[in-house]
């Protein structure tokens, strides 16, 4: 007789593995789920399927497991919440293209009663992930309006859109990667406190204005902004808004031009890495104090390796830096996002994103 051991090895290898992984699907034309329906499939709404879906139980190894929601292609009118014990999510986008599968809102700071109510989608949990998906807030030169907040740590954006015109991204919290992605804004675009890096990305400006507005508060914080291998292009032929409309100050503050970045807070950091100034449109001295001299010797502003027309090393401000390719090696992805110092767990946002469709 064979030994129970071995039976029992036998008979493990003969049943199939279970999957800790959750896929469900967004389609509007599904049922609404309500308690006692969490067993559902598809869910009619993002939200819905956020709120319902089955969770994932842990994989062999003990890390957990991840819930990915897929959404067919369309135009979804929501506010979408991922909630800080709410981890692992991924949102895929069905379509073709990440046009098709559209996240929009369109609250601006004047509605909302604050920038920080504004956002379409705000994100809070770890480990979130978003591929082929566009976020947009649609409220459009009428002030702050956010598309996507992000304060999640180690989140992951892969062939996605995000629109708007002043402060479309807040990139605020923990380590984030953006990649093969497109961000379009005006005014202070992407703003924020994360460490993060956008690898492949296309910055447009649509109107005048800090394309950055980076708010590291301390010198030893870890965080910052990295463009690299980018593309950062212009387009927009209206006026600077009258005196006293939204984003007015703003706007006149970056004299019609488009500049790199400005300090929204004391030890703001940014460095753009071998990145295609695409557009004339950048202002030559490429960097901003934000009216506050004291902000020239604590911001860190750099470039290495930049190309293209708005390129322009010698006009740049003289507290601004260009870096060698050796010296730029600090920033990039696997080094940057690596985690604290005393204690990294070397989060690897290529090799995730890869695993992305």
């Amino acid at each position: 007789m064979p030994r129970l051991p071995l039976l029992a090895a036998l008979l493990a290898l003969a049943l199939p593995a279970v999957a800790a992984d959750v896929r469900v699907r967004v389609d509007p034309s599904a049922r609404m789920a309500a308690p006692g329906n969490e067993n559902l499939a598809t869910f009619p709404t993002i939200v819905n399927a956020l709120d319902h879906h089955p969770f994932a139980t842990p994989n062999p190894d003990g890390t957990p497991g991840r819930v990915f929601i897929e959404i067919v292609p369309g135009v979804y009118h929501e506010r979408v919440i991922v909630t800080q014990n709410h981890n692992n999510i991924t949102l895929i986008g069905l379509g073709k293209t990440p046009d098709e599968v559209v996240i929009t809102n369109s609250l601006n700071a004047r509605t909302a009663g604050g920038t920080f109510f504004t956002e379409t989608v705000e994100i809070n949990g770890t480990r979130f992930e978003a591929d082929n998906i566009t976020f947009e807030n649609a409220a459009g030169n009428s002030g702050q309006a956010v598309a996507v907040a992000d304060r999640g740590d180690r989140s992951i954006f892969k062939h996605c859109r995000f629109l708007g015109h002043q402060d479309t991204l807040f990139a605020d919290y923990g380590r984030q990667y953006y990649v093969d992605s497109y961000i379009e804004g005006g005014v202070d675009y992407i703003f924020g406190n994360a460490a993060a890096v956008f690898d492949r990305t296309q910055l447009h400006s649509n109107g005048p204005g800090s394309i950055t507005a980076q708010s590291r508060t301390s010198p030893t914080q870890q965080t910052g902004y990295v463009i690299l291998d980018s593309l950062v292009t212009a387009s927009f032929d209206t006026p600077a808004p009258p005196e006293g409309a939204p984003g007015a100050n703003s706007t006149r503050a970056a004299h019609a031009a488009v500049g790199l970045g400005r300090p929204w807070r004391t030890y703001s950091r940014v460095i753009y890495i071998n990145t295609a100034l695409a557009t004339p449109l950048i202002d030559p001295a490429g960097w901003n104090n934000w009216g506050q001299a004291a902000n020239e010797s604590t911001a860190y502003y750099a470039e290495s390796g930049s190309t293209g027309p708005g390129a322009s090393p010698s006009t740049r401000v003289p507290w601004s830096h260009q870096l060698t390719a050796a010296e730029a090696k600090q920033y990039l992805p696997q080094t940057f996002l690596a985690g604290p110092k005393t204690g990294p767990d070397h989060w690897d946002p290529i090799a995730e994103a890869a695993k992305l469709p």
